[in-house]
């Protein structure tokens, strides 16, 4: 603490009383420095080993199965209509028991209804059907 005595006129000299914050602030750098120091650097890059050469091609294409779904909710396995759902069914899940499980293409019409296009996909999953995709989005762009 620092003190300043005025001198003056007056008979009791005003006393100032306020801390010297020089001491405060040249200890918070020191502890800054140290902060920065002990650090540890941080590096923007992750060391992956990544295998050399070409990937190995594929011994067979996959089996595709496409489903279309037309605007009245019909549906279609690979260009053959089917009697309804019990007959998705019954194909989803002789292709889920193939050793090597197809892609299903699923293709539906700009006006097809949203639930046809759910039962479809929900009936891929309940049969455990990995390879699921929708084709044919470009067609509902603006």
């Amino acid at each position: 603490m620092g003190m300043h005595i005025h001198a003056g006129d007056d008979s009791d000299p005003e006393v100032m009383v306020d801390i010297n914050t020089t001491p405060l602030v040249d200890v918070l750098l020191v502890l800054l420095v140290m902060l920065i120091i002990t650090i540890p650097v941080q590096l923007h890059s992750v060391g992956i080993e990544m295998p050399g050469g070409n990937p190995p091609p594929q011994a067979t294409p996959p089996e595709v199965v496409r489903i279309d779904i037309a605007p009245g909710g019909q549906l279609l396995w690979n260009g053959e209509p089917l009697a309804g759902r019990a007959a998705l069914e019954q194909r989803l899940q002789a292709a889920a028991g193939q050793a090597v499980q197809p892609e299903i293409h699923i293709r539906p019409d700009r006006a097809a209804k949203y639930d046809a296009v759910a039962a479809v996909l929900a009936a891929s999953q309940r049969q455990r059907l990995d390879k699921i995709g929708v084709v044919g989005a470009e067609q509902f762009a603006p």
